[in-house]
């Protein structure tokens, strides 16, 4: 069973104004009396479903592996062992034809799926599209129809204090329906396995095994899919996290269109939301939006005439505070279209028309698979954005990356998403510049690579 954590570093407390008592009446009806949610659980309950996935993979099992000492130098030694994995969790039917949306720490690797809903019925499913950033999969269930299903409400117009309720399969008990509110909105400063995403916050007990369940109003639409608590001691503290639904609306139409990966439309820039003393510099009455501080040369933002200094306050209408909120609000409205931007530039607002449009695949990627040699198992591509995007690459690196690995390359040290740098004191910019360094003959090999941000060496003997 897999859910996603938090943790929280310190606590902040928080001083609180003197109480002032509720007027307490006893109910002065039988309606008043027989005010409940249950309406709003039977309409939406039997469209969250549960979901068990396996995934079967494969470990090397060591004969020092009970040795602390030893086991550090043998670790890639001993025969592979396969093994199965379980994973627990929830999700939501969005349409009759069985399309059911979850998250992909759930299914995204699952070799297998199983879908059991509310009245036991069962189907075997199959993932139509995922995404690993934003922790969404898409789900075909077989032999579907007829099925009950949740509409998608505009996430856009939330507000904070609405009521809202949490069906999911918790701890693997069966479907639990927990309450609360919402508590915050635009929450984009959260990490979750090394990526940032746009969450709606809410006070509704969400834990393990609520991934993937629904969020929803009380007129039983769909407002977010949980996927996200923060805690300490993985249980829920009231604090839980949901995918807006607009992003949710987004997965689908792709997922219709026969997308087997989310595409994304893409900036070309890199920016800071703008702060109290970075508002000051700039003159600015009050801080807002995101300063752009690099565009790519083939940009929509530099297309539309933007350019590094501005502030970018609001796209399509919606304001944009930090980056993670730009991508959020460029990824819920697709590829196709424009939208229009509204940024600062010298202290005055000024509006274009931005192309939401898709990482441009050029220069050609030439993609290059080494057959001999020490390096004999490398693929490599020539990065564009493109590739960035597909890679998660800065967009102002440039060079040489690698796409896969196998064999003796894998054996040197090399891992997907290195950064060519030199070898053998050659530089690499192209593919066919690491061709020419692969035939050279040498005993002692040195490949220079940037990985995750941080130059490395790897020394090794033919």
């Amino acid at each position: 069973m897999r859910h996603r954590f938090l943790s929280v570093a310190t606590a902040i407390a928080f001083a609180l104004p003197v109480a002032v008592p509720a007027e307490t009446r006893v109910p002065e009806s039988a309606a008043q009396i027989s005010l409940s949610f249950a309406p709003v659980v039977r309409a939406a309950a039997p469209a969250v479903v549960n979901i068990y996935a396996t995934r079967v993979v494969e470990e090397r099992v060591s004969p020092f592996a009970a040795d602390p000492f030893f086991d550090q130098f043998f670790r890639d030694f001993g025969r592979r062992q396969p093994r199965v994995q379980n994973s627990l969790g929830s999700g939501v039917i969005v349409s009759g034809d069985g399309v059911v949306v979850s998250n992909f720490h759930v299914v995204g690797q699952a070799d297998a799926i199983r879908v059991v809903l509310n009245d036991r019925r069962e189907y075997e499913a199959e993932v139509m599209l995922s995404d690993q950033d934003s922790d969404l999969a898409i789900l075909k269930l077989r032999d579907a129809s007829d099925l009950p299903h949740l509409a998608l409400r505009d996430s856009d117009g939330i507000e904070v204090g609405e009521l809202v309720l949490a069906i999911g399969n918790p701890f693997g008990v069966g479907q639990t329906v927990s309450q609360g509110i919402v508590s915050g909105l635009a929450r984009s400063g959260l990490s979750i396995d090394g990526g940032r995403g746009y969450f709606i916050q809410t006070d509704a007990a969400i834990n393990p095994g609520n991934s993937g369940g629904a969020l929803v109003d009380v007129a039983g639409q769909l407002v977010g899919i949980n996927t996200a608590i923060l805690t300490q001691s993985g249980g829920s503290n009231g604090i839980g996290f949901a995918i807006p639904a607009n992003l949710v609306r987004s997965f689908l139409a792709q997922a219709e269109a026969g997308e087997s990966r989310f595409r994304r439309p893409w900036a070309g820039v890199n920016g800071q939301a703008v702060d109290a003393a970075l508002a000051a510099a700039m003159g600015i009455a009050r801080p807002e939006g995101v300063i752009l501080t690099e565009l790519h040369e083939e940009s929509p933002f530099r297309a539309a005439g933007l350019r590094a200094g501005d502030v970018v306050l609001s796209l399509g209408g919606q304001r944009t505070d930090s980056p993670q909120e730009v991508m959020f609000r460029l990824s819920a409205m697709g590829l196709g279209g424009e939208a229009t931007v509204t940024f600062l530039r010298d202290g005055k607002p000024r509006q274009a028309v931005v192309a939401l449009v898709a990482p441009p695949d050029r220069p050609d990627r030439e993609t290059l698979t080494l057959r001999e040699s020490v390096l004999a198992g490398l693929t490599v591509e020539r990065i564009n954005p493109a590739v960035s995007a597909e890679m998660g690459l800065p967009f102002s690196v440039a060079g040489v990356v690698v796409r896969a690995v196998d064999g003796p390359a894998a054996r040197a040290g090399l891992r997907p998403g290195d950064i060519l740098r030199e070898v053998n004191g050659r530089e690499i910019q192209r593919p066919r510049d690491l061709l020419i360094a692969a035939r050279e003959r040498v005993r002692w090999w040195q490949v220079d690579v940037l990985r995750d941000g941080q130059s490395l060496r790897l020394r090794f003997r033919l």
